[in-house]
Parts: C-alpha cells; sequence; structure tokens
C-alpha cells in the first residue's frame, strides 16, 4: 500500500517538475513564451525566481522519494514467496533402529 501511494506521488512530482522546467525562460525562451505576464503573479522580478525555486523543492521532493522507494523495494525484495508457503508439519522421522545392521556373510565354494 505505501509504495503504490509513494509511486503516485512519483508520477505526480514528475509531471510537476517537467512542467516547471518547461516554464522557465532559456535560450530559446521554452513554453514561458505561452504563459502570458507573469510580472504581475510572480513579483517584479519575473517568474524567474519563483521558478528556480519551485524546480529545486520539487526536485529534491523527487529525489528523496526516489531514495524511499528504492529502500522500500529493496526490504521486500529479502523476502520470499516460498518462505511463506513452507507450511510447518508435525511430522517426525521414524527412528532408527537399535540394532546395528549385520552383513551377510559370504559363503566359499
Amino acid at each position: 500500500m505505501t509504495t503504490s501511494l509513494l509511486l503516485i506521488i512519483q508520477i505526480v512530482l514528475v509531471v510537476i517538475l517537467v512542467i516547471a522546467v518547461l516554464l522557465q525562460k532559456s535560450s530559446s525562451i521554452g513554453l514561458g513564451a505561452y504563459s502570458g505576464s507573469n510580472e504581475s503573479v510572480f513579483g517584479a522580478k519575473g517568474p524567474s525566481s519563483f521558478l528556480a525555486k519551485a524546480t529545486f523543492t520539487v526536485g529534491f521532493l523527487f529525489v528523496v522519494n526516489t531514495i524511499t522507494l528504492g529502500y522500500m523495494y529493496s526490504q521486500s525484495a529479502q523476502s520470499s514467496v516460498v518462505d511463506e508457503m513452507v507450511p510447518t508439519t508435525d511430522v517426525t522421522a521414524p527412528a532408527a533402529s537399535a540394532t546395528p545392521a549385520t552383513t551377510p556373510t559370504s559363503t566359499k565354494k
């Protein structure tokens, strides 16, 4: 249950991280050109400092979530399905005979 929740969070973080990276200005402007006037929403400096902080935060959460998922999957890999399938039985082995086994004597003709 926990690993599936973390996997869903991982996918959401990836989508947010891709969007945050594509919205940043670059030499080819990227998708930031389609967002309109961001100066009024993000402040006087524009979206650059806000998007840089948001990208760093989402990237940090992505790395922490990846490490957590790796640890949880490695812990679950240490147990085997076969270990859980072996039933416990109360059957005991037969007791060994108390008399020593004798070897047949060979007769020479």
